[in-house]
Formats: C-alpha cells, structure tokens, sequence
C-alpha cells in the first residue's frame, strides 16, 4: 500500500489515528450531556437534544476544537472533567511499534492535530508518545484547523516538507481532502477509529485498519 523509499516525511493525526477515538466519542456524547443535564436541570433528553445541536454548528472550525470554548459556551470546566476520565485514553494497536520503527528510520515524523493544547496535555501526561515525534503541532497554534490550507501553508513555515515524499494519516476526511488540495501526495484514512463502533467501509481516501498493515521496515 505504501512505498516507504518514497516517503521522506510522516504527518500523523492523534484521536481516532494514533489514540482509540471511543474515549473522545464517549466524551462528547455520553459523558458531557449527563453532567451538562446534571449541572443545569436539565433532562437527560432536554440535554442531548441542546448538546447535539450546539455540536453541530461550526463543526471544523478552530473554536469548535477549543475545550477554551466548550467550557464558556457550557458552563462547565471541560478540561477537569476530561483530567477525570483520562484513564479511559488508549493508544491504538501496533501504533507504538510503527512510531518506533518511523523514529528509527530516516524519516521526519510530526504529530499534526486539531486537539486543543489542553487536550493533549491531559492525555499525554497520561499516555506519552510525544517522544517519537520530531515536532508535535497543534494546529491552534498555527491560527488554522487542518481543514483549512492556511494550516498546511503555516506547517510548511514552520517545519518544512516535500508534500510530494509525505504521508498524511488521519481518520478525518475533510483534512485528507484539504491535504490532497495542498498537494500532500501519500494520504491513508483509519477504517475504524473508534473501536467501539462499526468499521466504515465507504472511504473517500484508502484505509487501514491497524497500522500492522503498513509497517516500515526494520532498520538493522
């Protein structure tokens, strides 16, 4: 699937990619509208329904990855909420070997993720695996979510690539699509992100399921 000898750069997504998507899933979903139900009177079905329509809005955008947001737009405090449940944060299967062997290898190898600062503090002090990296971006500090070109614009600034020798790995297939537009020439989607839910089977962009799929080769 992949010609490793023609990759020079690794760009990788974190939740639904590198982590299980099924905590932010259960999260946003399960968790947020109890406590949001919980803390405003609300019944379970009042809180949902709010929840689901606030969600909704401006999916994709910068703020929408803001927990800075959530916790305004909510009144809740989204960070320690989240601190409290990090236990259930899991690193998907064969991804630490496949950093390891990216790290091992020539290759450069960035995180690039829309999580918000705060977000991947809390799951990386429970779950480090920021020491594969090269650079870790968030793209709050690039001004730019991923599905926006200016992201990919600012990312070549600050740490440059070949879009043509690169890889992007990410379960989201508007930042495949903005990737593609920008020219990244090697683009793989996760054919299940959340273990918990049902493996997709209609792809715009081909898939993996474990990263076992695609494992560079050993370096001596």
């Amino acid at each position: 699937m992949i010609d490793w000898n023609s990759i020079d750069t690794v760009l990788l997504d974190m939740d639904g990619t590198l982590l299980d998507l099924h905590f932010d899933n259960y999260f946003w979903m399960q968790h947020i509208p109890e406590v949001y139900a919980s803390t405003h009177g609300l019944s379970p079905e009042e809180s949902s329904e709010r929840l689901h329509t606030a969600f909704s809005i401006d999916q994709g955008s910068l703020e929408w990855y803001s927990l800075d947001y959530w916790s305004e737009r909510l009144q809740l405090d989204i960070p320690a909420i989240k601190r409290e449940l990090r236990h259930m944060v899991n690193v998907r299967p064969h991804a630490v070997e496949f950093l390891s062997r990216l790290h091992a290898s020539h290759r450069d190898v960035v995180m690039v993720t829309n999580a918000h600062r705060k977000t991947l503090d809390i799951k990386m002090d429970y779950i480090d695996i920021t020491g594969w990296f090269d650079r870790v971006v968030v793209s709050h500090e690039l001004n730019a979510p991923k599905e926006a070109q200016a992201f990919w614009h600012s990312l070549q600034q600050l740490h440059p690539f070949a879009p043509e020798k690169t890889l992007l790995i990410d379960d989201t297939e508007r930042v495949l699509e903005s990737a593609r537009e920008y020219g990244i020439a090697h683009l793989l989607t996760l054919l299940q992100p959340d273990s918990q839910r049902q493996k997709r089977i209609d792809t715009l962009f081909p898939g993996i399921h474990h990263f076992d799929e695609i494992m560079p080769e050993e370096q001596p």
